[in-house]
């Protein structure tokens, strides 16, 4: 699936209504990503069954949760990855493409034990570790951002 082709119109319609939705029961939406590395230097990626393209773990932080909980749920869900010690917050992006109210936490996660291969299911099509010098294609840009301001040192980006 090529990361430049563009979201079905069910699902754009789906996203306009949970944003529309968000807009009016949430001041703002915040959102965690995990770079989880490993000692390989290799990055963990999925690719969505909703979404195109190959993307860093996470997603929202709900009420009543820490961003901190919300990336362990996630890494959990998605990757089948059980985070160690409290990982690195690399930075705060804002994500104008989904609202204008969205922000996003980057940590940098070092420490995690595998759990398991990640199943297929209904949101993760596919999920691994990928050497960072030779991602796959459709990887999205902003993951290739990231993982360039983490491993290159190249100036961090205020958005996403």
């Amino acid at each position: 699936m090529s990361d430049s082709s563009a979201p079905s119109l069910p699902f754009r319609l789906l996203q306009w209504s949970l944003h529309r939705y968000w807009r009016v029961t949430r001041g703002l939406t915040l959102g965690v990503r995990g770079v989880i590395l490993d000692r390989e230097d290799r990055v963990f990626l999925i690719r969505h069954t909703y979404v195109p393209g190959w993307h860093l773990p996470g997603g929202g932080v709900e009420a009543a949760e820490t961003a901190l909980e919300a990336l362990r749920r996630e890494v959990r869900e998605e990757a089948s990855i059980e985070i160690g010690v409290d990982p690195t917050l690399f930075g705060i992006f804002f994500n104008a493409r989904v609202s204008r109210r969205d922000h996003v936490l980057v940590y940098v996660v070092r420490d995690f034990t595998v759990t398991g291969p990640k199943q297929p299911d209904r949101e993760i099509a596919e999920a691994g570790f990928f050497p960072v010098k030779a991602l796959p294609e459709g990887t999205t840009e902003a993951t290739r951002r990231r993982l360039a301001e983490i491993l290159s040192g190249q100036p961090a980006s205020k958005t996403w």
